[in-house]
Protein backbone atom coordinates (compact mmCIF):
# COMPACT_ATOMS: atom_id res chain seq x y z
CA UNK A 1 0.00 0.00 0.00
CA UNK A 2 1.59 3.28 -1.13
CA UNK A 3 1.47 6.63 0.69
CA UNK A 4 -1.60 7.88 -1.22
CA UNK A 5 -3.55 4.73 -0.37
CA UNK A 6 -2.60 5.05 3.30
CA UNK A 7 -3.73 8.69 3.38
CA UNK A 8 -6.97 7.76 1.64
CA UNK A 9 -7.68 5.00 4.17
CA UNK A 10 -6.97 7.36 7.06
CA UNK A 11 -9.38 9.94 5.60
CA UNK A 12 -12.06 7.29 5.11
CA UNK A 13 -11.82 5.83 8.61
CA UNK A 14 -11.05 8.98 10.61
CA UNK A 15 -14.57 10.44 10.93
CA UNK A 16 -16.46 7.20 11.73
CA UNK A 17 -13.73 6.00 14.12
CA UNK A 18 -13.67 9.25 16.10
CA UNK A 19 -17.46 9.35 16.25
CA UNK A 20 -17.66 5.68 17.24
CA UNK A 21 -15.29 6.16 20.17
CA UNK A 22 -16.72 9.52 21.26
CA UNK A 23 -20.38 8.51 21.23
CA UNK A 24 -19.60 5.15 22.84
CA UNK A 25 -17.99 6.79 25.86
CA UNK A 26 -20.47 9.67 26.05
CA UNK A 27 -23.33 7.13 26.05
CA UNK A 28 -21.92 5.48 29.17
CA UNK A 29 -21.84 8.81 30.97
CA UNK A 30 -25.28 9.86 29.79
CA UNK A 31 -26.96 6.63 30.91
CA UNK A 32 -25.08 6.67 34.21
CA UNK A 33 -26.42 10.17 34.86
CA UNK A 34 -29.93 8.98 33.97
CA UNK A 35 -29.65 6.23 36.61
CA UNK A 36 -28.26 8.47 39.33
CA UNK A 37 -24.49 8.85 38.92
CA UNK A 38 -23.34 12.29 37.73
CA UNK A 39 -19.61 11.62 38.06
CA UNK A 40 -18.91 11.62 34.31
CA UNK A 41 -21.21 14.60 33.77
CA UNK A 42 -19.47 16.68 36.43
CA UNK A 43 -16.05 15.81 34.96
CA UNK A 44 -17.15 16.93 31.49
CA UNK A 45 -17.11 13.46 29.96
CA UNK A 46 -20.71 13.51 28.70
CA UNK A 47 -19.56 15.41 25.63
CA UNK A 48 -19.11 15.00 21.88
CA UNK A 49 -15.62 16.50 22.11
CA UNK A 50 -13.38 13.57 21.05
CA UNK A 51 -10.33 15.02 22.80
CA UNK A 52 -12.01 14.30 26.15
CA UNK A 53 -12.22 10.58 25.32
CA UNK A 54 -8.88 9.90 23.60
CA UNK A 55 -6.28 7.89 25.50
CA UNK A 56 -2.85 8.44 23.88
CA UNK A 57 -1.78 4.85 24.51
CA UNK A 58 -5.03 2.96 23.96
CA UNK A 59 -6.51 5.09 21.16
CA UNK A 60 -3.36 5.81 19.15
CA UNK A 61 -0.30 3.70 20.00
CA UNK A 62 -1.88 0.28 20.67
CA UNK A 63 -4.15 0.29 17.55
CA UNK A 64 -1.14 1.19 15.37
CA UNK A 65 0.95 -1.62 16.87
CA UNK A 66 -1.79 -4.26 16.82
CA UNK A 67 -2.68 -3.40 13.22
CA UNK A 68 0.26 -5.63 12.27
CA UNK A 69 -1.27 -8.62 14.10
CA UNK A 70 -4.31 -8.73 11.83
CA UNK A 71 -6.70 -7.64 14.58
CA UNK A 72 -6.74 -3.98 15.61
CA UNK A 73 -7.18 -3.53 19.35
CA UNK A 74 -7.37 -0.43 21.50
CA UNK A 75 -9.43 1.55 23.94
CA UNK A 76 -10.59 5.06 24.77
CA UNK A 77 -10.22 6.84 28.09
CA UNK A 78 -12.79 5.09 30.32
CA UNK A 79 -15.74 7.21 31.43
CA UNK A 80 -15.69 7.37 35.24
CA UNK A 81 -18.76 5.76 36.75
CA UNK A 82 -19.35 5.35 40.47
CA UNK A 83 -21.67 2.38 40.44
CA UNK A 84 -22.53 2.90 44.11
CA UNK A 85 -24.26 6.15 43.13
CA UNK A 86 -26.65 4.38 40.77
CA UNK A 87 -30.23 4.01 41.93
CA UNK A 88 -29.92 0.22 41.83
CA UNK A 89 -26.16 -0.39 41.43
CA UNK A 90 -26.07 -4.02 40.30
CA UNK A 91 -29.10 -3.78 38.02
CA UNK A 92 -28.34 -0.36 36.54
CA UNK A 93 -24.73 -1.36 35.83
CA UNK A 94 -26.08 -3.50 32.99
CA UNK A 95 -27.70 -0.52 31.25
CA UNK A 96 -24.68 1.73 31.75
CA UNK A 97 -22.42 -0.95 30.26
CA UNK A 98 -24.77 -1.79 27.39
CA UNK A 99 -25.11 1.88 26.41
CA UNK A 100 -21.68 1.93 24.74
CA UNK A 101 -22.14 -1.05 22.38
CA UNK A 102 -25.75 0.05 21.89
CA UNK A 103 -24.57 3.42 20.63
CA UNK A 104 -22.26 1.65 18.18
CA UNK A 105 -25.09 -0.49 16.83
CA UNK A 106 -27.20 2.65 16.37
CA UNK A 107 -24.33 4.41 14.60
CA UNK A 108 -23.82 1.44 12.28
CA UNK A 109 -27.49 1.63 11.30
CA UNK A 110 -27.26 5.39 10.73
CA UNK A 111 -24.19 5.01 8.51
CA UNK A 112 -26.06 2.33 6.53
CA UNK A 113 -29.03 4.68 6.12
CA UNK A 114 -26.75 7.48 4.90
CA UNK A 115 -25.14 5.07 2.44
CA UNK A 116 -28.56 4.11 1.10
CA UNK A 117 -29.54 7.76 0.67
CA UNK A 118 -26.29 8.40 -1.22
CA UNK A 119 -27.00 5.54 -3.61
CA UNK A 120 -30.56 6.64 -4.24
CA UNK A 121 -30.17 10.42 -4.48
CA UNK A 122 -26.60 11.33 -5.46
CA UNK A 123 -25.29 10.80 -9.01
CA UNK A 124 -22.31 8.50 -9.34
CA UNK A 125 -19.08 10.41 -8.89
CA UNK A 126 -15.73 10.29 -7.13
CA UNK A 127 -17.17 12.32 -4.27
CA UNK A 128 -20.10 9.91 -3.83
CA UNK A 129 -17.75 6.94 -3.94
CA UNK A 130 -15.59 8.49 -1.22
CA UNK A 131 -18.51 9.17 1.11
CA UNK A 132 -19.98 5.74 0.44
CA UNK A 133 -16.62 4.28 1.50
CA UNK A 134 -16.82 6.42 4.67
CA UNK A 135 -20.26 4.96 5.36
CA UNK A 136 -18.96 1.43 4.84
CA UNK A 137 -16.11 2.17 7.24
CA UNK A 138 -18.65 3.58 9.72
CA UNK A 139 -20.64 0.35 9.64
CA UNK A 140 -17.57 -1.86 10.04
CA UNK A 141 -15.84 0.22 12.73
CA UNK A 142 -18.96 0.47 14.87
CA UNK A 143 -19.77 -3.22 14.56
CA UNK A 144 -16.19 -4.10 15.50
CA UNK A 145 -16.05 -1.74 18.50
CA UNK A 146 -19.48 -2.82 19.69
CA UNK A 147 -18.76 -6.54 19.48
CA UNK A 148 -15.24 -6.34 20.93
CA UNK A 149 -16.61 -4.44 23.91
CA UNK A 150 -19.13 -7.23 24.51
CA UNK A 151 -16.37 -9.77 25.18
CA UNK A 152 -17.24 -11.01 28.71
CA UNK A 153 -13.96 -9.97 30.32
CA UNK A 154 -13.76 -7.16 32.86
CA UNK A 155 -13.33 -4.22 32.51
CA UNK A 156 -14.98 -4.45 29.08
CA UNK A 157 -18.70 -3.71 28.81
CA UNK A 158 -19.44 -7.40 28.31
CA UNK A 159 -17.78 -8.15 31.63
CA UNK A 160 -19.92 -5.51 33.36
CA UNK A 161 -23.05 -7.00 31.85
CA UNK A 162 -22.11 -10.50 33.03
CA UNK A 163 -21.35 -9.17 36.54
CA UNK A 164 -24.75 -7.52 36.60
CA UNK A 165 -26.60 -10.68 35.57
CA UNK A 166 -24.82 -13.16 37.86
CA UNK A 167 -26.15 -13.93 41.37
CA UNK A 168 -24.51 -11.77 44.03
CA UNK A 169 -21.97 -14.32 45.24
CA UNK A 170 -20.85 -15.31 41.75
CA UNK A 171 -20.86 -11.67 40.66
CA UNK A 172 -18.50 -10.75 43.48
CA UNK A 173 -16.14 -13.62 42.66
CA UNK A 174 -16.21 -12.73 38.96
CA UNK A 175 -15.53 -9.04 39.69
CA UNK A 176 -12.35 -9.97 41.54
CA UNK A 177 -10.87 -11.01 38.18
CA UNK A 178 -10.93 -7.41 36.91
CA UNK A 179 -7.27 -6.61 37.83
CA UNK A 180 -6.23 -9.41 35.49
CA UNK A 181 -8.59 -8.42 32.68
CA UNK A 182 -6.03 -6.61 30.52
CA UNK A 183 -3.60 -9.52 30.80
CA UNK A 184 -6.37 -11.95 29.77
CA UNK A 185 -7.26 -9.77 26.77
CA UNK A 186 -3.63 -9.50 25.65
CA UNK A 187 -3.22 -13.29 25.87
CA UNK A 188 -6.41 -13.81 23.87
CA UNK A 189 -5.17 -11.34 21.28
CA UNK A 190 -1.64 -12.71 20.97
CA UNK A 191 -2.87 -16.32 20.82
CA UNK A 192 -5.29 -15.35 17.99
CA UNK A 193 -8.21 -16.75 20.01
CA UNK A 194 -9.89 -13.34 19.99
CA UNK A 195 -9.35 -13.06 16.25
CA UNK A 196 -10.69 -16.55 15.57
CA UNK A 197 -13.80 -16.05 17.71
CA UNK A 198 -14.74 -12.46 16.87
CA UNK A 199 -14.02 -11.98 13.17
CA UNK A 200 -16.81 -14.31 11.97
CA UNK A 201 -19.26 -12.56 14.29
CA UNK A 202 -18.12 -9.11 13.17
CA UNK A 203 -18.34 -10.10 9.50
CA UNK A 204 -21.75 -11.72 9.94
CA UNK A 205 -23.19 -8.67 11.74
CA UNK A 206 -21.75 -6.14 9.29
CA UNK A 207 -23.00 -8.14 6.29
CA UNK A 208 -26.40 -8.41 7.95
CA UNK A 209 -26.62 -4.61 8.22
CA UNK A 210 -25.54 -4.21 4.59
CA UNK A 211 -28.21 -6.70 3.51
CA UNK A 212 -30.92 -5.13 5.68
CA UNK A 213 -30.42 -1.78 3.97
CA UNK A 214 -30.01 -3.26 0.50
CA UNK A 215 -26.39 -2.18 0.16
CA UNK A 216 -25.15 -5.55 -1.09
Amino acid sequence: MDANQVINQVLIFAIPAVLAITLHEAAHGYVAKHFGDSTAYMLGRVTLNPIKHIDPLGTIVVPLVTAFTGFIFGWAKPVPVNFRNLNHPKRDMLWVAAAGPGSNLAQAAIWALVAKVLLLSVPESTVRDFWFAVCEAGIFVNVMIGIVNLVPVLPLDGGRIVASLLPDRLSYAYSRLEPYGLIILVLLLVSKVLNWFLWPLITFTANGIFAAFGLK
